[in-house]
């Protein structure tokens, strides 16, 4: 299973079997956060397909503060873990959304469902036809039909559409990650395309209308890949 997680746990023996059994149901790329400070430090690392989130975390910001990060950056779905299931608890987490809830102690079989489950539908949430943005002016609805190309500007990301510009404030990599990969490809480090607005490749370039997309030296072969060039 090609999928990467991130396990957020504070308790080593914990994470240890958390780790153990996620090999076990076949992910190979599984990194370890024992902090909120040690999980920023990986999500500005790496993307993640998913984490799993201790609750109760031994800082003064514990994991809801993270799943609130999590959902103003990254976007990562991620699963709750707790030892304990309060009302308190629960009216804090349940606002950030998580894709499900491990109750300390589990077992095996609980994470392996609710693993698979997540990221079932966070695969299959990629499929959609929109997503929403955040942006300064507030969150924004956008058919993925509408965008031509992608072009990272630091932290943020300037999505390039038929009619309007829209500049949303998460990285390339992040974008990238939450849009379907059959319709988008990278081409240079700071540039993605849409693949089915692509009218010519020429001279090292995408044409897409009447812009002109640069095409990297180490993203060319994949990108060619990806397209099928003959």
């Amino acid at each position: 299973m090609n999928k990467k997680v991130l396990v957020v746990e504070d308790e080593a023996l914990i994470a240890r079997d958390l780790s153990f059994i996620l090999e076990d149901i076949g992910i190979k790329h599984i990194r370890m956060a024992m902090s909120y400070e040690d999980a920023l430090d990986e999500l500005k690392r790496e993307t993640f397909d998913l984490i799993l989130l201790d609750i109760n975390l031994s800082s003064e910001q514990d994991g809801v503060d993270l799943a609130r990060h999590i959902n103003n950056t990254v976007q990562t779905p991620f699963i709750f873990i707790t030892s304990y299931y309060n009302a308190s608890t629960v009216s804090r987490a349940k606002v950030t959304q998580p894709l499900g809830y491990l109750l300390k102690p589990f077992n095996a079989n609980d994470i392996r469902i609710n693993v698979e489950m997540a990221l079932y539908k966070s695969d299959h949430a990629k499929e959609n036809t929109a997503i929403y943005l955040r942006e300064q002016s507030g969150t924004i609805h956008l058919e993925l039909d509408e965008i031509k190309y992608l072009e990272a500007q630091d932290n943020y990301t300037k999505i390039v559409c038929q009619t309007r510009e829209i500049i949303a404030s998460q990285t390339l990599k992040s974008m990238l990650a939450k849009l379907p990969e059959s319709n988008f490809v990278r081409t240079h480090k700071s540039f993605a395309v849409r693949v089915d607005h692509i009218s010519m490749i020429k001279g090292g370039f995408v044409y897409i209308e009447d812009d002109k997309v640069p095409i990297g030296r180490s993203y060319k072969s994949d990108f060619q890949a990806r397209i099928a060039i003959l």
